[in-house]
């Protein structure tokens, strides 16, 4: 997707943390939200946004499902890369703030595909 694509939230959230991981090969600006649906609360991060969709957002604010709440970077912004969406979903962010493991080893594959499901399970 091309830098300045939209990026708009699944499903009703709070956002819980907002951060620049401005290092070379890292996320670049990035928001997390916690989703509360029924009795089960989980995450989504959004990594290679722009730095502008970091402006205005704190943590605690609300956002609605069908908002746009960011866009994505250019690759001069979101880490160096290609403009595009790391999007995740995540059911315990172990203590993280603004950041969370989107790679792994095979060692601890199993562990982290036990902690971030498919994201078309929200489709469900």
């Amino acid at each position: 997707m091309p830098a300045g694509t939209e990026i708009r939230c699944p499903l009703d959230g709070v956002v819980h943390s907002v951060v620049d991981n401005a290092g070379l090969g890292d996320y670049g600006p990035t928001v997390i939200l916690e989703h509360a649906v029924e009795s089960v609360t989980f995450y989504t991060l959004y990594g290679h946004l722009s730095r502008v969709s970091l402006h205005g957002l704190t943590e605690g604010q609300t956002r609605h499902k069908d908002e746009v709440f960011a866009t994505l970077g250019s690759h001069e912004e979101n880490g160096g890369w290609p403009p595009h969406l790391h999007y995740q979903m995540i059911a315990d962010l172990l203590g993280c703030r603004g950041d969370f493991p989107g790679v792994s080893t095979r060692r601890a594959q199993q562990f982290y595909l036990g902690l971030c499901p498919p994201p078309p399970l929200l489709a469900l």
